[in-house]
């Protein structure tokens, strides 16, 4: 077998996932439409298992495949699909730039740490929340990296060059809003980023064989993978350049032998040996290895409880709950009303607090692709547990009436799909109007901002004084988008606010005002 040419496919192969996965993040050129989206986050691990477990659907089967290749081809997933260990083989080159000796050696296994996580991330998310799992299942931590760092500084360069363009009368490239970075949700990505930078550049897939709970598991899956790379020690001179080129550490030139649990199948060993000693074949194959050491069965208990924690999650989960652009304050005198917000407001399709935190792996992809950024990554919103899953931020933007795209992207099913005209009448919030807080009580200043951007006409303005008019909500046909919080234009608190509702509920459809008729005046041509 031409093995040159097996890992370059291998190469080109994760360069095409590796791309199409950081563009869907850092896209503000709508180059992607939802269905490219979602084949394009298909074969991702956690996300395809999470919305298996939520919808039943064949569009979810992703991890299924990716058990099958493993089941066959060992952990390709790690070094062919999974964008965060494609970067770290970006920063292990990097790494090897700055490195005077080899680059690789043997690392031994830390099976008790990374079992003991892989149990832990399980449990947490079976009994408390998914805070764990959304902080370290790679897909979502890479997502949060690409949204959080290489988005802003891709609008960044996309603004620089449009102002330069346009200096030039060339107008290929058009300004992109930069949405509002808040720093509480930026520290965890920039120390995820240094952290693993920091890792592969130094230890290769240390983070991968050590941490990451999937790249654990797969390991466990892989040890009975139909291909494997096998050492002939009838052949091997031991001199060391395949464990040399090994980026996981697993090739043990002493013992002639092969950590397939941590083995991530970038096949960089095979095309290296001038001696035809290691190869990729059938693990059946007779005479080509010493017989391996033998698995204890407590090993075996631990992978089949594993399994059995993970896919146990389906019968937990599987549950139904359903039930501004102001740039200068209007106001003189500040406002004095706090506005106090009991539940924040999660996004249409979601269906309630509950079972949106209990799926939301916070991969960041809604917050990337949501046309008007409303959607901004949590602090303290949703709790500690939903530290940077999404939130409708009204302070940034307001949802726009029928806009789907999250609910058409979600790759975890925490936002189930809606339909453009059930949309219009779900409620994931209530309006509240704080007199005390609005310019035409405060100051008598004509204002109606909130009136104007509502698209139901939840909120209306009403006489008041003189020729004075001023909001007057109505709950029942209030859909909750915050187009009136954003608009208006007090500080520092809003006259106007948007609830969230704890479990999404049915509005009423806006009553149309019929309109007088108007007879017209026959021409005489």
């Amino acid at each position: 077998m031409n093995y040159k040419l097996l890992k370059w496919t291998r190469v080109v192969i994760a360069l095409v996932f590796f791309i199409l996965t950081t563009l869907i993040f850092i896209d503000f050129r709508d180059l992607f439409t939802e269905n490219q989206v979602n084949h394009i986050v298909f074969l991702q691990f956690v996300p395809s298992l999470l919305k298996f477990i939520t919808v039943l659907g064949l569009s979810a089967l992703g991890f299924l495949v990716i058990i099958l290749l493993t089941v066959f081809f060992g952990r390709v997933y790690c070094s062919t699909i999974c964008p965060l260990g494609i970067i770290q083989d970006v920063f292990s080159r990097i790494g090897n730039l700055f490195r005077k000796k080899s680059r690789y050696k043997f690392l031994r296994a830390r099976n008790i740490l990374r079992n003991s996580i892989l149990v832990l991330v399980i449990l947490s998310s079976l009994i408390f929340s998914v805070l764990l799992l959304n902080l370290l299942d790679p897909y979502s931590l890479y997502g949060k990296i690409a949204n959080g760092l290489f988005r802003p500084v891709g609008v960044m360069i996309n603004n620089s060059l449009a102002g330069l363009l346009e200096s030039m009368k060339v107008f290929v490239l058009y300004q992109k809003d930069q949405f509002p970075v808040h720093l509480s949700t930026i520290i965890f990505p920039v120390l995820a980023f240094l952290i693993i930078f920091y890792l592969a550049a130094k230890y290769g897939r240390l983070y991968c064989n050590t941490i990451c709970p999937v790249g654990t598991l797969l390991g466990w899956i892989s040890k009975i993978s139909v291909f494997k790379i096998k050492i002939n020690p009838d052949q091997c001179i031991k001199c060391g350049k395949c464990a040399v080129a090994c980026k996981s550490g697993c090739i043990s030139i002493k013992d002639m032998s092969i950590d397939y649990s941590r083995c991530v199948g970038c096949f960089n060993c095979l095309p290296v040996c001038n001696d035809a000693a290691i190869d990729f074949r059938p693990a059946l194959m007779k005479g080509i290895e010493p017989a391996e050491v033998k698995e204890d069965k407590g090993r075996k208990a631990f992978i089949f409880a594993s399994l059995t924690g993970i896919f146990a999650m389906a019968g937990l989960r599987n549950k139904k709950l359903y039930a501004s652009s102001v740039e200068e304050p209007l106001n003189k005198k500040p406002t004095t009303v706090p506005v106090e917000k009991t539940c924040p407001v999660s996004p249409p399709g979601s269906l309630s607090i509950d079972h949106f935190n209990s799926i939301c792996t916070a991969c960041q992809l809604c917050v990337s692709q949501c046309p008007t950024g409303v959607l901004q990554p949590s602090f303290t919103q949703y709790g500690i547990g939903g530290y940077m899953q999404p939130f409708m931020d009204y302070s940034s933007n307001y949802c726009n009436y029928e806009c789907t795209v999250c609910s058409d992207i979600c790759p975890t099913g925490a936002i189930l799909k809606v339909e453009a005209d059930q949309k219009k009448t779900l409620q994931i919030g209530k309006v509240t109007f704080i007199k005390e807080n609005c310019v035409v009580y405060t100051e008598n200043t004509a204002c109606g901002s909130c009136s104007e951007h509502c698209p139901t006409q939840a909120v209306k303005m009403v006489p008041y004084k003189g020729s004075l008019t001023i909001p007057e909500t109505d709950n029942s046909i209030c859909v909750g988008c915050g187009a009136c919080e954003h608009a208006c234009p007090v500080v520092p608190f809003k006259a106007i606010y948007v609830d969230g509702n704890p479990i999404h509920q049915i509005a009423s459809e806006p009553k149309s005002e019929k309109m007088d008729e108007v007879e017209l005046e026959e021409f005489p041509f």
